[in-house]
């Protein structure tokens, strides 16, 4: 048997493209609101809403529209048009309507690994909407269980390692935020390998566990295999 039998996976930015889409909303909420305010930090007041009201409507697109018409009222005193909020609160419906487009190697790592590894996602955020993403990407066949998480913490990633795998120790968690996705899976006793992606929200950043034994950093997902048969040699 190998050393590592389950693979977990993040989705957004991880298996495919997400932070991009908010960055464009992002921007039409500026465009919306630049004959109504002067706030030259407007994006940071935006991302300041957004990670306080974490704790009340969590990860996803709802929350971030949410803090995106609370934000508007705020820099305006509240004098901002109805026309302006509903166009807010449409361009936060179009997160829902973006196409999925999969990261480069995704595809060729997932068909390769599927018959060596069992395979899961771990992903926060709007179960609507994550649930439509991997329709959408087609990769839903390679996955045997999907976990759809408020919060990733050392606590939920013992519950998932153990309900859906042979214990941590068996398990590699992949992702693109150090804060997420690696921290709290080493912590509860896993693998964990590092895929950057060059627009991670803030909020995700940490610091890297330089010379944990069962950390690895890659440039991208295609260098999976290797990272694996690297933990396999070395812990084997």
């Amino acid at each position: 048997m190998p050393l590592i039998t389950t693979i977990a996976f993040d989705a957004d930015d991880t298996l495919w493209q997400n932070e991009h889409f908010f960055r464009l909303t992002e921007q039409r909420f500026a465009d919306l609101l630049k004959d109504y305010t002067d706030a030259p930090d407007l994006n940071a007041r935006l991302i300041k809403a957004v990670t306080a009201n974490l704790q009340y409507y969590g990860f996803g697109m709802k929350g971030f529209t949410l803090s995106m018409v609370e934000t508007a009222l705020e820099v305006t005193d509240h004098r901002v048009p109805g026309t302006v909020i509903a166009e807010i609160l449409a361009a936060g419906r179009e997160l829902l309507t973006y196409p999925v487009e999969t990261l480069p190697y995704v595809d060729q790592v997932l068909s390769q690994l599927q018959d060596t590894h069992r395979m899961i996602v771990i992903t926060k955020g709007d179960a609507f909407d994550q649930e439509r993403k991997l329709a959408a990407s087609g990769l839903a066949d390679y996955f045997a269980a999907v976990e759809i998480v408020t919060d990733k913490n050392p606590a939920t990633y013992s519950s998932i390692f153990e309900r859906h795998c042979d214990g941590p120790e068996r398990t590699l968690m992949v992702g693109n935020s150090l804060r997420s996705d690696i921290l709290p899976a080493l912590a509860a006793g896993g693998f964990a390998v590092y895929a950057p992606h060059a627009l991670t929200w803030s909020y995700e950043h940490a610091e890297e566990p330089v010379g944990e034994s069962r950390y690895a950093k890659i440039e991208h997902i295609g260098e999976l295999p290797a990272a694996i048969a690297a933990f396999e040699a070395s812990h084997g």
